[in-house]
């Protein structure tokens, strides 16, 4: 598995080493020094890649520091050297300054423990949760569970911080708001705003060189006799021509010109050219500069006449408008006022002239109820979206912890524990869950999952039909089923949850939930367009028993079967054709979706075939082809769930590039049995144009 490390770091060798921007340059070698870290790592055998507990000497509740691809680079991220308040709280209580130090100093200073659990805080990684958990356990007297949580913990108490970070008291939004970044992450945007290149270009050339080429012409003209340039080069012209030219030096050193008035076909270089000819006393192009001068003067008009004046005046106001980096730099500035940690309740007034590209960073950090983001078009993606569920999942989650200051404390540690990057496992491992954390198995006999059944399930149906809803034909990212799942639990709801498996480290098995989700999907689709257009069984799927398996050995023959392949696993092109028959006969979700109890949208199968259209007449790659198959199988869902499907395919497009689709779908109405739209192929697509 070193290749892939290997080939991370060269990219972002290349990129420091090449890219214009400074900041960019920065950043990828750190992603460098982190890629070199891992490498080392895998080297000496401390970090073995796949595995759930990667790092030798960490547990795998352990949150790591994950880099691109699911690799670690072997270290935690609560672990390195004290944060800033870390040592502010070191320094307040005359302490060493190391995190066992502080560590033992809580542990034995109770009224500094309960601060902890009931003072605002932030918890940025799970880890932070674990003190103020153990501090809660020990005022609600269950020293047992405080004691187990202990023994978990204590062993790393002088590597890991398991506090929070305390912040100040300030308007925080409420539980049921969500926010795409933090006031923090838009600052740092705004704060890296570099000027633009070209924009700063034609600023110095409206405010300095429009200007001197203007003086430049001006002297030139002052030589003329009868319209002839040239004429009258006195001792006071070329005292004048002297001094244009000195400051010509001074201002190409202060604002170096662009290739407009400093290319060597440019105006200004004819002119000045000409001028240090004559200052030289060698010959000079008096042709040329007569007919750059007359070409002057018919453009723009002489200087000092009202046509060149009244121009040069509307240029000066468009170059006194701020930069955007300027007005970038100080609206983070203002920022720094809000709470850091959160998104903005109320967003400070922009000015009026605040360019529209820094509005729009601004507006990610709205503080809003998701439906209300999504109507005003801040959550662009399915992706988006799936990083916005945990705000939802996390108070319907909570919600079974009567004490106020628990669910609290754990509706926060369940946002941090949902920021923890995947990790790369292989042999059907799964990633580690919530209820695996030490300091959350500990509150568990606090918890009263009845009690927020009704929460859960509604959470549950809100975030299902907006899935649905909100961007059909677009595949359920592995983030959002993870908190589908999550919720299906809490609900006691038994959902087979099925995620986007990885074609380039596929093995070739299902685990039995895939089995599970296919016959749930058969129960809802069974004799619709669905079964017969993609040539389905669901009968004799149905009738496969392997409820006390791991994994489904019969599922994946079936899948091998429909994807016309024998062997367990192959290239990428083989093991995406065997996934996406999995993804056919699961429905990806869709079915588990509905029976959770979330609506469909009405009008979901044709926004789905308007989605596959407009990605049909695109430039086309295999990955785009994948999405059109994507929101074609999703079509063909929401189209065995409607009462119309004659009516419907029959009104569809029969041109274009899905016109091959069209017909074999009206082909299959009709009962005839075709080939189905599919996007993984060992061969070139017959969507793509040929070579």
């Amino acid at each position: 598995m070193i290749s892939y490390p290997e080939d991370r770091r060269q990219r972002a060798l290349d990129t420091a080493t090449s890219h214009p921007d400074r900041s960019a340059r920065q950043r990828a070698r750190e992603k460098a020094t982190a890629w070199t870290a891992a490498i080392e790592e895998m080297l000496a055998g401390r970090v073995r890649p796949g595995s759930r507990t990667p790092v030798a000497d960490l547990p795998a509740w352990v949150t790591l520091d994950v880099l691109h691809g699911g690799f670690t680079s072997g270290k935690a991220l609560a672990e390195g050297p004290l944060r800033p308040w870390e040592l502010t709280f070191a320094r307040r209580h005359g302490l060493p300054r190391t995190r066992q130090a502080l560590f033992d100093h809580l542990l034995s200073n109770p009224d500094d423990l309960d601060a902890l659990a009931d003072g605002p805080a932030r918890v940025a990684l799970p880890e932070e949760a674990a003190l103020p958990v153990l501090a809660w356990l020990l005022r609600a007297g269950d020293e047992a569970s405080a004691l187990s949580l202990l023994s978990r913990i204590g062993p790393f108490g002088g590597r890991l911080c398991f506090a929070p970070e305390p912040i100040g008291t300030g308007q925080v939004p409420g539980p049921e708001t969500a926010w795409r970044e933090t006031v923090g992450e838009v600052r740092a945007t705004l704060a890296r705003r570099r000027p633009n290149e070209r924009v700063e270009a034609m600023r110095t050339t409206l405010q300095v060189w429009n200007g001197y080429a203007d003086r430049m012409l001006a002297l030139w003209l002052r030589s003329a006799v009868d319209g002839r340039i040239g004429v009258r080069l006195d001792d006071e012209w070329c005292r004048d021509a002297r001094a244009l030219l000195v400051e010509y030096r001074r201002l190409a050193a202060e604002s170096p010109p662009s290739r407009r008035h400093a290319g060597p076909k440019a105006n200004l270089t004819a002119l000045r050219t000409a001028a240090e000819d004559v200052l030289g006393g060698r010959q000079w192009r008096r042709g040329l500069v007569q007919t750059v001068a007359d070409d002057m003067v018919r453009r723009r008009g002489a200087p000092g006449s009202e046509r060149l004046t009244a121009l040069r005046s509307g240029q000066a106001a468009v170059a006194a408008i701020p930069p955007h980096h300027v007005a970038a730099h100080a609206l983070a500035a203002r920022l720094a006022e809000f709470p850091q940690h959160t998104g903005l309740v109320e967003p400070p007034a922009l000015d009026t002239d605040t360019p529209a590209s820094i509005r729009a960073v601004v507006r990610r950090a709205t503080a809003a109820p998701i439906e209300e983001l999504i109507e005003t078009g801040l959550v662009p993606s399915a992706e988006v979206l799936a990083r916005l569920a945990p705000r939802i999942a996390a108070q319907a989650v909570s919600a079974a912890y009567p004490d106020p200051a628990l669910r609290t404390l754990m509706a926060e540690n369940y946002l941090a524990f949902r920021n923890r990057r995947s990790l790369l496992l292989t042999d059907l491992q799964s990633q580690v869950r919530l209820e695996e954390l030490p300091w959350v198995r500990s509150a568990e006999g606090h918890k009263h999952p009845g009690e927020s059944r009704a929460a859960v399930g509604t959470a549950l149906r809100r975030l299902g039909g907006l899935t649905l809803r909100t961007f059909p034909g677009t595949l359920i990212p592995n983030p959002m089923v993870r908190e589908l799942s999550q919720l299906s639990r809490e609900a006691w709801l038994e959902l087979p949850w099925v995620e986007e498996l990885a074609a380039d480290i596929f093995d070739g098995r299902f685990v039995v939930k895939f089995l599970h989700a296919a016959q749930l999907a058969g129960e809802l689709l069974f004799g619709t367009i669905y079964e017969w257009y993609y040539g389905i069984d669901y009968r004799a799927i149905g009738r496969i028993d392997e409820r006390d398996a791991r994994i489904s050995p019969r599922f994946a023959m079936l899948c091998r079967e429909r994807a016309g392949t024998r062997s367990g696993w192959g290239s990428p092109a083989q093991n995406g054709m065997v996934i996406e028959q999995a993804q056919i006969l699961t429905t990806h979700n869709l079915a588990t979706l509905v029976r959770a109890g979330a609506e469909l949208d009405p009008d979901g199968a044709a926004r789905c075939f308007a989605l596959a259209r407009r990605l049909a007449v695109q430039p086309l790659d295999l990955r785009r082809v994948k999405d059109i198959a994507y929101a074609w199988r999703q079509m063909m869902f929401h189209l065995a769930m409607s009462d119309d499907v004659a009516g419907f395919v029959a009104g569809l497009p029969a041109d274009g590039p899905l016109g091959p689709a069209v017909a074999g779908l009206r082909a299959a109405v009709r009962g005839e049995q075709v080939e189905p739209f599919t996007g993984w192929s060992t061969r070139r697509h017959w969507m793509l144009p040929p070579r």
